[in-house]
């Protein structure tokens, strides 16, 4: 055989050998990143953060249990993963039966957090790639409660809270913030972090109080009745008139001198009770004037006296509208 025939058989056997390689190379390099069990988690990961909800449960496999899927799509889910950062994807972990374990570690909203995906193997492509799938479960659950309302925001989507609570199946991982923001009630705004689906967050329970505005409102009606009731009281000249305060005396009091008028008015405090809301008794001190005659010596002197006074009033509440309709016992 010639030197040249020679030459040419071991530059063919050297092209082939590093075309081999150049094929192992390449295959390792896909099977360790579009191949990777990795792979799916980053690709889920990337869905949640761009709210494509259908896509994520694809990804994930998983099954919806039931309650409501307001966090599942949208504007819901991007601001669940909007906060997800610095995430460091760990070596996956052998667990037998074709099945691997991927940890991932990053922040959410300053929090180090860890959550770990089961994939399982099921089989390759074109022979040589690996195909990871994660393994199915169910979502996790996160239950929110508001005190006395109907509504609430979750992740700054309203969301329906029948008798109060309500049950919302959610994507992990991610950060969930619910909150209520009404004119006459609100709530201070409460977060949880659900890390995984073994992992579930504590209940998100919305503690809701009369706002200023209300308490401004109904501490105006109080103040109107109050006048009213000592203005008509001084128009008919009463000791004892349709209101929460009065004045007894053994002395006669010299009609048209008669003259009430609220010192201290009430402080309102509104509470829930019952299922409803309700203003706490109302405590304040009304001033009487007048000329008073003694039926035993015929004196005249000036009655200048404070009485406490205390009533009740019931609250309603449509739309717009505060309605007080105060109960009186005397």
């Amino acid at each position: 055989m010639s030197q040249a025939v020679v030459r040419t058989a071991a530059l063919w056997l050297l092209g082939l050998m590093l075309a081999v390689a150049g094929a192992v190379v390449a295959i390792n390099l896909v099977n360790n990143s579009l191949a990777s069990p990795q792979q799916p988690v980053r690709e889920y990961l990337d869905a949640l953060q761009k709210g494509e909800g259908e896509k994520a449960l694809g990804l994930l496999h998983a099954t919806v249990p039931k309650s409501s899927p307001a966090m599942l799509d949208g504007e819901a889910l991007k601001t669940a993963a909007a906060l997800i950062s610095d995430v460091k994807f760990g070596d996956a972990e052998d667990r037998g039966d074709n099945q691997v374990m991927v940890p991932i570690d990053y922040t959410i909203d300053g929090s180090q957090l860890h959550t770990e995906f089961l994939l399982q193997s099921s089989g390759t492509q074109w022979l040589f790639f690996h195909d990871w799938s994660i393994v199915p479960a169910a979502l996790p659950v996160l239950d929110v409660t508001v005190v006395n309302s109907n509504q609430a925001s979750l992740n700054g989507v309203p969301v329906n809270m029948p008798n109060g609570r309500n049950s919302f199946a959610v994507f992990y991982p991610g950060q969930y913030e619910a909150s209520l923001a009404g004119q006459f009630f609100a709530a201070p705004a409460t977060k949880a972090i659900v890390p995984g689906r073994d992992m579930p967050a504590a209940p998100l329970n919305l503690l809701t109080q009369a706002t200023d505005g209300l308490k401004d409102a109904v501490s105006g009606k109080v103040k109107e009745f109050l006048d009213n009731c000592a203005d008509q009281a001084d128009k008919k000249q009463q000791l004892q008139p349709d209101c929460p305060f009065y004045h007894t005396t053994n002395n006669r009091v010299v009609d048209g001198t008669i003259d009430w008028s609220i010192s201290e008015y009430p402080a309102v405090k509104i509470e829930p009770f019952g299922g409803r809301w309700v203003v706490a008794p109302l405590d304040g001190k009304a001033r009487i004037k007048a000329r008073q005659i003694d039926l035993f010596t015929g004196a005249v002197t000036e009655l200048n006296a404070v009485h406490d006074f205390s009533f009740t009033t019931r609250l309603d509440i449509d739309g717009d509208t505060v309605k007080l309709t105060p109960q009186l016992s005397n």
